[in-house]
């Protein structure tokens, strides 16, 4: 790649959404939309975040913009997951599908508005701009990189080997399967607000007690109130 190409990277339309700007290797700047917009864990479109970045490179229209997932892809998993868990889930069903059709399906086109037909659009995976944000920023010319999170487009835990400048992807655990949503329905039990104030959860472990938790196994902890029973 060319050391004067610029590229703009979007995260947004879920939550924490930001923008990154790079030309050839080097990061020029990055930015979280709720800096600017003061709404904690902004998910909307980061036309701020953009702006500021962009200024900081002295550009207005970059050469390629990249989104950090692949919404196609994850309306497949939304509906395949509906289509076998039929009828439950109905209200989720509905509100996640209004949601794609408003908004998510047609971020290519919100992002051809903002800069015409000039600049190319690219989608990445989103486990694997996780996986690249942690590896090409570290000092490290080959590592082992694991991605963990909720769920992906399908993906919820991945491995690569990173080497130079490319990442080979080597191993992954699919959704339902997923250590991240195991945390998030500990969030939503404790009455937090999932992708919100997870992190309140993650600081009060430290001031908990195990055997305060050993009743709730046999009580309230079953497949089926996760909803993953067969």
């Amino acid at each position: 790649m060319d050391e004067s190409t610029t590229i703009l990277g979007i995260s947004a339309l879920y939550h924490d959404s930001a923008a990154c700007l790079l030309k050839g290797d080097r990061i020029v700047a990055c930015a979280l939309e709720e800096r600017f917009t003061r709404v904690k864990h902004d998910p909307g479109f980061p036309e701020h975040a953009i702006d500021y970045v962009l200024a900081q490179g002295g550009l207005t229209t970059p050469d390629i913009v990249v989104f950090y997932e692949k919404p196609i892809l994850k309306l497949e998993r939304l509906l395949e997951t509906y289509m076998n868990e039929a009828p439950r889930g109905a209200r989720f069903f509905v509100a996640s599908v209004r949601e794609y059709l408003a908004r998510k399906l047609w971020i290519k086109d919100r992002i051809r508005k903002r800069f015409g037909n000039g600049v190319d659009i690219l989608f990445s995976t989103h486990h694997l701009s996780h996986a690249a944000s942690a590896f090409f920023a570290s000092p490290f010319a080959e590592a082992a990189v694991l991605t963990m999170d909720g769920v992906g487009e399908w993906q919820t835990t991945t491995m690569y080997h990173g080497q130079d400048n490319t990442l080979i992807p080597l191993q992954e655990l699919r959704f339902p399967h997923s250590l991240g949503l195991l945390y998030s329905a500990f969030t939503d039990y404790l009455g937090f607000r999932v992708n919100n104030d997870d992190t309140r959860s993650w600081a009060w472990r430290r001031t908990g007690n195990r055997n305060m938790c050993r009743p709730y196994w046999t009580t309230w902890w079953t497949w089926d109130r996760m909803g993953l029973s067969g």
